[in-house]
């Protein structure tokens, strides 16, 4: 879902306003100057530190799916014990083939959506790389 959103959030997020927001005070970059500029020239608009929050971030979250995963010895990736709605409590759990179906589609999901970012990333990239009109 984040990726859908694009790097400056431009397809669901639009902060312009009156009152201009600052991304980095050391380079003067706001998130209406964002907002406005291509998605790849946004990329390169957020400063280094910026990046650097992202990392750390995403690799708190990646540390903590870690442990999850490897260190409480799930043998089903993603088996985190989090299961709010109970799809795990059904009869066969796991194994059960309502819920290996639903895994193979979220797995298809994944990879259409792969594709989809591949795609939207080579229009972007070089300008007419799809035979698609895209506004």
């Amino acid at each position: 879902m984040p990726l859908y959103l694009g790097p400056s959030g431009s397809n669901g997020f639009h902060p312009e306003s009156s009152k201009d927001w600052l991304l980095s005070s050391t380079t003067g970059v706001t998130f209406s100057d964002i907002a406005k500029a291509a998605p790849l020239d946004s990329i390169y608009m957020v400063p280094a530190a910026g990046w650097l929050q992202v990392l750390f971030a995403a690799g708190l979250f990646e540390l903590t799916a870690y442990k999850r995963q490897w260190m409480d010895e799930r043998p089903i990736p993603g088996d985190y014990g989090y299961d709010p709605l109970g799809f795990t409590k059904r009869e066969g759990g796991w194994e059960s083939e309502e819920l290996t179906k639903l895994r193979m589609m979220e797995i298809k999901n994944g990879r259409v959506a792969m594709m989809a970012m591949a795609g939207w990333l080579s229009n972007e990239s070089i300008p007419g790389a799809l035979p698609v009109w895209h506004p």
